[in-house]
C-alpha cells in the first residue's frame, strides 16, 4: 500500500513539474523536463544499474548492522543500568554532531570502498533503533513486571518474556524510520569520497551541469527509500499480533 500511495504522489508531482515547464519554460540546465530525466535513465542503463546497486548494497548492510547493534545496545542498557548511564550521554552527543561532518574521517579510516559508506549508513540509523527499542523496554506494564517478580522470574526471563515482546512495536517503528534514513547516510559517504554510487553520480552530474542526470539519481534514491520502507512493513506486518495496528 505504501508503494502504491507513493506512486500516486509521484504521478501528481510529475504532473505539477511538467506544468511548471510548460508555463515558465525554464532553461534545461536549471529545471529539465520529466521527459529529459526519463531519457537520462533510459540512455544509461548499465551506469544506473551499477550506481543504484552500490548504494542499495551500502544501505541494506548499514540497515542490518545498525539495527542489530541498536537491539543489542538497548538490551544491554535494559539489563545493566550502569551501561545506560555510561552510553546514553555518549549516544546523545554523537547525534549532536552532523553525520556529514564526520564523513571525511570515516573515509580516511575505512577507505573509499563500501566500508566507510556502510559505517555512515549504520550511524545514521543506529540512534532511532536503539532509542525506540530502549524506550519500549522501559514502558512495559509495571503490573506484569511485579507479577513476574512475585513468581521469582529472573532478569533474563523478565526481559525475554515480558519487556522484549512489549517493546517489539516500538522497535518496528524505529526500524521503519531507519529504512528511510539509511540511504541518506550512504549518500553522504559517497559525496565525500567514492568510485561508484548514486552520490558519486550526482557529484559528477552537478560538476558537468547535467541536471537531468542529477534528477534521475534523485528519483532512484527516492524510489530506493520507498521500497526499503515497504519491505520493512512487509517483513514486520505479522510480528506483533498482540498489538495490531488499528489506524489504516
Amino acid at each position: 500500500m505504501i508503494a502504491l500511495r507513493a506512486l500516486v504522489v509521484l504521478a501528481g508531482l510529475v504532473a505539477v513539474w511538467q506544468a511548471v515547464i510548460w508555463i515558465f519554460a525554464p532553461p534545461p540546465f536549471m529545471l529539465p523536463a520529466p521527459g529529459r530525466v526519463l531519457a537520462a535513465l533510459r540512455d544509461n542503463p548499465d551506469l544506473w544499474r551499477l550506481h543504484a546497486v552500490t548504494t542499495l548494497t551500502e544501505t541494506v548492510l548499514g540497515l542490518v548492522i545498525g539495527t542489530s547493534c541498536g537491539i543489542v545496545l538497548a538490551l544491554c542498557m535494559s539489563f545493566l543500568p550502569a551501561t545506560r548511564r555510561l552510553l546514553l550521554p555518549a549516544m546523545i552527543v554523537s547525534q549532536a554532531i552532523p553525520v556529514f561532518a564526520i564523513a571525511p574521517l570515516l573515509v580516511l579510516w575505512f577507505g573509499f570502498g563500501l566500508a566507510s559508506k556502510i559505517v555512515m549508513a549504520t550511524i545514521a540509523i543506529f540512534f532511532p533503533v536503539v532509542s525506540a527499542f530502549y524506550d519500549g523496554l522501559t514502558r512495559t506494564d509495571p503490573q506484569l513486571i511485579d507479577l513476574a517478580r512475585l513468581y521469582g522470574a529472573s532478569r533474563a526471563q523478565e526481559v525475554a518474556l515480558l519487556r522484549a515482546p512489549s517493546a517489539l512495536p516500538a522497535l518496528i517503528t524505529g526500524v521503519r524510520l531507519a529504512a528511510v534514513y539509511a540511504p541518506v547516510g550512504a549518500l553522504f559517504g559517497e559525496w565525500v569520497g567514492a568510485s561508484s554510487g548514486l552520490g558519486y553520480a550526482m557529484l559528477h552530474a552537478n560538476g558537468r551541469a547535467q541536471t537531468d542526470v542529477l534528477f534521475a539519481a534523485l528519483i532512484l534514491l527516492a524510489a530506493m527509500s520507498v521500497l526499503l520502507r515497504a519491505a520493512v512493513d512487509l517483513l514486520t506486518r505479522n510480528l506483533t499480533p498482540w498489538a495490531p495496528e488499528t489506524a489504516r
